[in-house]
């Protein structure tokens, strides 16, 4: 059993909080040991959200050091791009093709970076940046907050674990009303990595 650490960022409203709940519960259905800790900024407000999630035989703390992340998931193109120092070697980032203006390149006093150098910069550590259109692929479903379910889709087919074991843990953890429609962005997701 592998030890694999991961590390979500995102911005409030994009569901990083529920994907990784559900990253840690298929976890622990497929026999890890689970932690978990999540990082607020001004969540509702459109700030920053990371998550830890370590799956290991035995985890002792529920923070990914530097030098440790097996995958980055980033929700949002330039969150992704504040964690390279966390990138271990072979690392994989999965970025969701979706850019949120920070207030400071909204007001002109700053830029932001271009989808290469933000591959470039992941690069620099990861072994491979995969983009995914989650943001698209949500809208199309009839919600852009399936964007976290959307990315897990694509996580799931690096990570192993069966479908139906993502699928079971994703209809305990979503509101039954909306299992069905994110059932289908997970699947729609793991499109992008199958």
């Amino acid at each position: 059993m592998n030890n694999l650490d991961f590390l979500m960022a995102g911005v409030g409203g994009q569901g990083t909080i529920l994907a990784s709940n559900i990253l840690a519960e298929v976890g622990l259905q497929l026999g890890y040991d689970v932690k978990k800790a999540e990082v607020h900024g001004m969540a509702q407000r459109g700030g920053e959200v990371d998550s830890h999630v370590r799956w290991g035989s035995k985890v002792y703390s529920p923070l990914v050091e530097e030098n440790n992340v097996d995958y980055l998931v980033g929700f949002e193109m330039l969150e992704a791009a504040r964690f390279p120092q966390y990138l271990k070697e072979g690392a994989v980032s999965l970025v969701n093709d979706y850019r949120i203006n920070p207030p400071l390149v909204n007001l002109g006093k700053a830029q932001y970076p271009s989808k290469k150098e933000i591959e470039s910069l992941l690069l620099s550590r990861a072994d491979k940046v995969i983009w995914v259109e989650g943001t698209g692929i949500a809208k199309e479903l009839g919600n852009p907050a399936m964007v976290g379910v959307v990315m897990l889709g694509a996580l799931s087919n690096l990570v192993g674990g069966d479908k139906e074991a993502w699928l079971e843990v994703i209809g305990q953890m979503v509101p039954p009303k909306f299992v069905d429609l994110n059932k289908e962005a997970f699947l729609e997701g793991r499109k992008v990595t199958g």
